[in-house]
């Protein structure tokens, strides 16, 4: 029987056959599956034969990529998988499935498999304020701002650690704690101001939790964990985390190259903070100017970077505010900025700033971010420069446990390859040999 469904959304996408399965094969290689999908494929899908499951989200994802919203598989004429049924889970119930699937290994590999969306459904703030379940009896019969503090003072113990060594084995460890904690907390009874500090403590860890997965390379588990945390946050009314979440998914956006989606949530993160302070205000707006680059808007990126700097100048004139965004934070945005608009001398000298500022406790981030720089030093001819910062990199690389952190190292065995005759670029690679795995070594598997 002809799928009509599928036939109409082919119909508004205005796509023929061809470009429909190059778009979703074009999807799968962004999830690390090569598809080989012709006219001929999708025309049996309209035909009525069903795609393999493991398709299907390939096929929806580029229909909402396309269209610019989010198309569910029974409009494209699929029955929903497990994973992807449509059954609605009240705020507590959807925290402890996350997090209890997190934490199983036999669903990692699902997890995994789980991909970043553009046309993804962000709650937004007039819709999650104010709508708190009816409290729920859990474990606790009652609880008060002991255990309130008890969550912020573990999401900074698993910040610190995420910090230090990356987010691979802290991850778990804060997936854990939602399920067995955490949720209990949220059904307990407790007076209304408590209840709010409760919803609030409980999105930052969510939010975190979203960020390690990010960092992991679990893009469509990042996204679970940053919409439950934005659900939470409208719901303590907490204007501060709902944007940073806001912010945090537009960081994601930008690093997977899907700059229209992350201009939209930089611009969505700045109008949900309507009372940012200076230092807020560089956070926001640094962000904005990535974005805005990565969309080819000059003249807007620029003037999003001038806004950042004159609040951080205004933030530092205030004093140093430990652990927030900070003049390091901003000549990091300052060099993506710059090298998006095609100035990739000005992007090293600007990251080479970032990097002096950077404070030594964020070894994971110092890991990303310095091979980052040597990368775009060796791109501008500056070889040695970039063996020499690649070396500090690989300094700090065998403490962390980072999927971003192994990411730049397999890249730098990748870009030094062809330098070997440098004295300092073959010594930088034997040392790599020894301490970086086999598997991130491209001749190791010939």
């Amino acid at each position: 029987m002809p799928n009509e469904r599928l036939q109409a959304l082919l119909k508004e996408a205005g796509w023929t056959l061809s470009q429909c399965a190059r778009q979703v094969n074009l999807v799968g290689a962004e999830d690390g599956t090569p598809l080989r999908y012709n006219a001929s494929a999708v025309h049996h899908w309209l035909t009525g034969t069903t795609p393999r499951e493991e398709v299907r989200p390939y096929i929806i994802e580029a229909f909402s990529r396309r269209l610019q919203r989010p198309v569910t598989y029974r409009e494209a004429g699929f029955a929903p998988s497990i994973d992807q049924s449509d059954r609605q889970l009240d705020t507590v119930e959807g925290v402890v499935e996350l997090g209890r699937d997190d934490m199983d290994p036999s669903r990692r590999g699902v997890l995994g498999a789980g991909l970043f969306s553009v046309a993804l459904t962000v709650p937004g703030w007039r819709d999650v304020v104010g709508r708190a379940e009816a409290v729920r009896s859990g474990r606790m019969s009652r609880i008060g701002m002991n255990e309130v503090q008890t969550v912020i003072a573990m999401t900074e113990r698993v910040s610190d650690l995420d910090d230090e060594f990356g987010g691979r084995h802290a991850r778990p460890m804060a997936a854990s704690f939602m399920v067995n904690t955490v949720a209990p907390y949220l059904r307990a009874e407790a007076t209304g101001e408590v209840r709010k500090a409760m919803l609030a403590a409980a999105s930052d860890l969510l939010y975190l939790t979203g960020y390690m997965a990010v960092d992991e390379g679990l893009h469509g588990l990042a996204q679970r964990y940053y919409v439950k945390a934005l659900e939470l946050a409208g719901e303590a009314e907490d204007h501060l985390t709902y944007c940073t979440t806001l912010r945090g998914m537009s960081v994601q956006a930008v690093d997977l190259r899907h700059g229209v989606k992350a201009m939209e949530l930089a611009d969505a993160a700045a109008e949900a903070s309507p009372k940012a302070g200076p230092r807020m205000k560089a956070f926001l707006t640094g962000q904005q100017a990535h974005a805005a680059a990565q969309t080819g808007d000059r003249s807007r990126a620029l003037k999003y970077i001038r806004e950042a700097e004159a609040a951080m100048d205004r933030a530092e004139s205030r004093g140093k505010a430990l652990g927030s965004y900070d003049p390091a934070s901003l000549h990091y945005h300052i060099s993506q900025v710059r090298y998006e608009l095609g100035d990739r001398p000005g992007a090293v000298e600007a990251m080479l700033l970032s990097d002096r500022e950077r404070q030594s406790v964020y070894r994971r981030s110092r890991v990303h971010r310095r091979g980052l720089l040597a990368e775009r030093q060796l791109a501008i001819g500056h070889l040695e420069a970039a063996c020499r910062t690649w070396g500090m990199a690989l300094d700090d690389y065998p403490l962390v446990q980072s999927g971003r952190a192994d990411e730049r190292m397999k890249r730098m065995v990748g870009l030094l390859q062809p330098h070997l005759k440098n004295a300092l670029a073959r010594d930088l690679y034997g040392r790599a040999r020894q301490i970086i795995p086999a598997s991130l070594f491209p001749a190791a598997r010939s």
